[in-house]
């Protein structure tokens, strides 16, 4: 499978990924072509090359010559892309992104999605930056994307149309939330809120011990030097060959000492219903000698706060540790197949290139139900009929 990584030496931005692309190989006459589709005016890209720490990068830049300011809605937005002649994939990655950044300055300004005004994000040049990034992904041949941990600046502040902000500025944190960032001590805004838009709505995740097979690499510079670093960002374009499948996780573990233990079956059904992966309990002998029971939840990151939130309301633990793991696990699907019972429902599994048919529980406990049969005859048939 074919990816983009993107390092993020010192953050991402919209023209950052723009020229790391570039520098990759991706063509910038084929880059300006495609952004012509767009049904706007006054706005043309132009790219230079930098040396940053003496490394050699492409520099893009949005120039527009148009002067009226537009304030844009979301809506306003997705109406520009769908009415250009880009492809598909293009549409849905750019209207991905805006949609995200919506999302966010909704949050943050604590008004509904269809009202945010899109200020500098929605300018003609962030437009640009954003379905560029689409466009490159699609001449690149890149179908996912992952990332390091993201750059952060800290500590100092950015104007915006909304006034003085915070680095890194709220749109950007809200963005960024269950994502492995890191918080430099650089007061500089590394990672924008358009950069941080683009990793939230292609990311995969960050990778770990992913064997890459490297094709190209490229370099997109920042806008200012920053001293400390090379104010660049890297994208590698190459292959990613895992051997099973793979994302990344959370654990949420809590010790309890005091709780009724006819709860834990509730909790842990109301945690799976949720969108928890797994969840367990594991006996312990706690400080002071007394019994008690580790609770341990396998979730996404996207649902880390839902599960949070529940376990300290449907608990009595004060407190929960959190760590990130990574799994690997075997392809699989489900496949109707003809058995002795009629057609049954089968978990396949995928396992070097050779597939195992495994009988799904709940259609043995339908059958044997249905059937009037213990459970394990179920069980033994289905077996026997799958090896056949």
């Amino acid at each position: 499978m074919r990816i983009a990584y993107f390092d993020t030496i010192a953050g991402i931005s919209g023209d950052m990924t723009l020229g790391a692309f570039v520098s990759a190989g991706v063509s910038f006459d084929s880059l300006k072509n495609e952004i012509r589709k767009l049904p706007i005016t006054g706005v043309e890209l132009e790219a230079r090359h930098l040396v940053r720490s003496g490394i050699a990068s492409v520099k893009i830049d949005v120039v527009v010559s148009e002067t009226q300011s537009h304030h844009r809605h979301l809506h306003d937005v997705l109406e520009i892309i769908e009415k250009s002649s880009l492809n598909e994939s293009v549409k849905k990655r750019s209207g991905s992104i805006f949609t995200a950044l919506a999302e966010a300055e909704a949050k943050v300004h604590n008004t509904p999605v269809k009202k945010v005004h899109f200020h500098e994000v929605g300018a003609l040049d962030a437009i640009v930056d954003i379905v560029g990034t689409a466009v490159c992904m699609d001449l690149s041949g890149a179908e996912r994307v992952y990332t390091s941990p993201v750059k952060l600046g800290y500590g100092g502040f950015v104007n915006t149309e909304h006034g003085k902000m915070p680095i890194p500025t709220p749109a950007t944190v809200e963005l960024l939330k269950d994502y492995p960032t890191i918080l430099t001590d650089m007061p500089f805004e590394l990672t924008t809120p358009t950069g941080a838009a683009i990793i939230k709505a292609l990311s995969t995740g960050v990778l770990t011990t992913e064997q890459i097979t490297v094709g190209t690499v490229g370099y997109g510079a920042g806008t200012n030097e920053l001293g400390p670093v090379p104010n660049l960002l890297r994208v590698f374009l190459g292959e990613l060959s895992p051997r099973y499948e793979h994302d990344e996780l959370v654990t949420i573990e809590t010790n309890i000492d005091d709780m009724n233990p006819e709860v834990y079956p509730y909790v842990i059904e109301k945690l799976m219903n949720a969108g928890a992966h797994d969840a367990y309990l594991v006996p312990v002998v706690m400080k002071k000698g007394r019994p008690g029971i580790l609770l341990s939840v396998l979730a996404s990151r996207s649902v880390l706060n839902t599960i949070a939130d529940m376990l300290f309301r449907e608990t009595t633990t004060l407190g929960l540790r959190i760590q990130p793991v990574e799994r690997r696990k075997l392809t699989r699907s489900q496949r109707d197949v003809r058995t002795s019972f009629g057609m049954v429902k089968v978990k396949v599994i995928h396992v070097d290139g050779t597939e195992k048919l495994i009988p799904e529980f709940e259609e043995c406990k339908r059958l044997a139900l249905e059937k009037g049969i213990p459970l394990i005859v179920v069980y033994e048939t289905l077996e026997r009929d799958l090896r056949s």
